[in-house]
């Protein structure tokens, strides 16, 4: 779906593209007693994270690929619910939605910056011109790609461990499409970020000479390249605290063993529960500990 920058922000972050993922973690009483189609909804979102993660590496709209980042990052969440990890995915819906409303926005301070030009074949050097839009674009591109000790990271790297600690076929496809999908986010974050700020000022040139319609050429000059008003900033600031510090200020109490923060609201049978497992992954189980009779 197309449309203003900000409104994208607010669909792709919180609103219209996540109503599928909180119905599965709504109904997740139905869900828990029909085995089958849990493994269908894990094989259908870890497929699709991969695959939308592929495609946006290959797009050259800006936009596109946050875009299509999105429908990666909703394959992490649908997989997670057919992992029966309800609380887990709602995580990193939470999470995400700090961070990809920052690259969003971060993405439409770009665009208007340069009169309103979306293809990033068309950029360049942009550091110079536009050093807080870089750095909060960068701040929103480590959260996405789960960059340790940020937001993403403690979601992310909790579904992959989910996933592994699972012991089935489909919980170990999941964990490979979901760590090649990891891969594939961090070459198509630094190539968003290497395009724009850091590659031959290509911005300049495509300023100087533009090709229009009636194939006039005109000249404009890089001092209309700016930076967003203060209050976009003011934004933008407060999503990068958000994108930094919520996944480790939230994580115990979306996530957390023993607490009651859910009550009710989300079913999971005892059995395809394996968050310990995957909370102390590597350590040696209670089984295989001797215990001394005497």
């Amino acid at each position: 779906m197309e449309g203003p920058t900000p409104v994208s922000a607010l669909i792709h972050a919180a609103t219209m593209v996540t109503a599928g993922v909180f119905l599965l973690i709504r109904c997740s009483p139905l869900f828990e007693f029909v085995p089958n189609v849990l493994t269908f909804v894990t094989f259908i979102g870890a497929t699709t994270a991969f695959f939308a993660a592929s495609t946006g590496l290959m797009q050259q709209d800006i936009k596109r690929v946050i875009a299509y980042s999105t429908c990666s990052q909703l394959g992490y969440m649908i997989f997670c619910c057919g992992l029966s990890n309800y609380n887990l995915s709602l995580f990193h819906l939470s999470n995400h939605a700090f961070f990809k409303a920052l690259l969003f926005l971060s993405a439409g301070a770009i665009i208007h910056s340069i009169q309103n030009e979306q293809d990033m074949r068309k950029y360049g050097n942009l550091l110079l011109f536009l050093p807080i839009t870089a750095f909060m674009l960068f701040v929103g591109s480590m959260a996405l790609m789960g960059f340790p000790f940020l937001t993403g990271f403690y979601s992310k790297d909790f579904i992959l461990e989910i996933a592994l600690t699972k012991f089935t076929i489909i919980g170990l496809y999941s964990y490979l499409l979901g760590l090649y999908t990891a891969i594939i986010t961090a070459i198509y974050s630094l190539r968003v970020f290497y395009i724009t700020f850091l590659t031959t000022n290509n911005t300049l040139n495509f300023f100087k000479y533009k090709k229009v319609t009636n194939s006039v050429h005109y000249k404009k000059d890089h001092t209309y390249i700016h930076e967003a008003s203060f209050t976009t900033y003011i934004t933008l600031i407060i999503l990068s605290f958000g994108s930094i510090f919520l996944g480790f200020f939230s994580k115990e109490l979306f996530i957390g063993l023993g607490n009651s923060f859910w009550n009710q609201s989300i079913f999971i049978l005892p059995q395809h529960n394996n968050h310990l497992n995957a909370e102390f992954f590597g350590l040696p189980s209670f089984n295989d500990l001797e215990i001394n009779e005497e």
